[in-house]
């Protein structure tokens, strides 16, 4: 099954194409639904909106369910919780 290291909250800054830049917030809660792992996605608002999820699957696929993000914002987030290592 494909580990991440998220465990805390994390914001991840998204480059936008022709719309202004976003910072999104993911909460250390993970869903384990049916052998996936699934991070809920935010905007980092004092009032946040709700983006969707990234669903990554045993072998490290990642599917986006929302309607909120283009492909490449997606992108940016599934390679940022791939590759993020929790700072000790």
């Amino acid at each position: 099954m494909n580990n991440t290291n998220l465990y805390n909250e994390v914001k991840v800054y998204l480059r936008r194409k022709g719309e202004p830049d976003l910072v999104v917030k993911i909460p250390p809660e993970i869903n384990h639904q049916r052998r996936r792992l699934c991070y809920e996605l935010y905007t980092a608002f004092d009032n946040p909106s709700y983006l969707g999820s990234i669903l990554f699957d045993e072998n490290g696929y990642w599917i986006y369910d929302g309607n909120d993000l283009s492909i490449n914002e997606q992108e940016q987030i599934a390679r940022f919780i791939i590759n993020y290592e929790e700072k000790i």
